[in-house]
């Protein structure tokens, strides 16, 4: 593998992420240090970007804290499953969630009761990764996204 390869890239990722995580810890940590693993709530499948991620992150995490930390998934609901379970976690700084927009932004606007609230429940520790996204549409449609936007206001609904 070169040094640009994307498994060195996540590798560095995860390693700074499992730093911030092991700085940015709550002191109650210490006390139950050694005692139970640190669990990475994934809310999609196994074999999913996320849950890769997660596991990359949970080698990377596991050796410095000095703690064993595992990968749980729980899939279902666009991630809310995942998110509440971290959210109703006990806050011992053992149980952290690998949040993706689809979970912090989008189902806050899409569902309008869910069982927590990401502003008050859940606290940002660090960024992992991005992810690049594309635009595609029909070869015969706009060529630039200037072009799909006039065409959305020409054509409403």
């Amino acid at each position: 593998m070169t040094e640009s390869s994307p498994t060195r890239f996540w590798s560095r990722r995860a390693a700074l992420a499992g730093l911030a995580a092991s700085v940015a810890a709550p002191a109650t940590f210490a006390q139950t240090a050694g005692s139970r693993p640190i669990r990475i709530i994934v809310g999609f499948a196994p074999g999913s970007a996320n849950d890769l991620i997660a596991r990359e992150l949970a080698r990377y995490m596991a050796e410095p804290l000095g703690q064993p930390v595992i990968v749980e998934n729980k899939p279902g609901a666009g991630g809310s499953l995942g998110t509440e379970m971290v959210a109703k976690a006990a806050p011992d700084g053992l149980t952290v969630g690998l949040g993706t927009s689809s979970q912090m932004v989008m189902n806050v606007a899409l569902y309008r009761n869910l069982p927590f609230d990401v502003e008050r429940d859940l606290r940002q520790i660090g960024l992992v990764g991005r992810t690049p996204l594309v635009l595609a549409g029909k070869a015969a449609g706009a060529k630039k996204l200037k072009e799909l936007i006039a065409a959305a206001r020409a054509n409403p609904g």
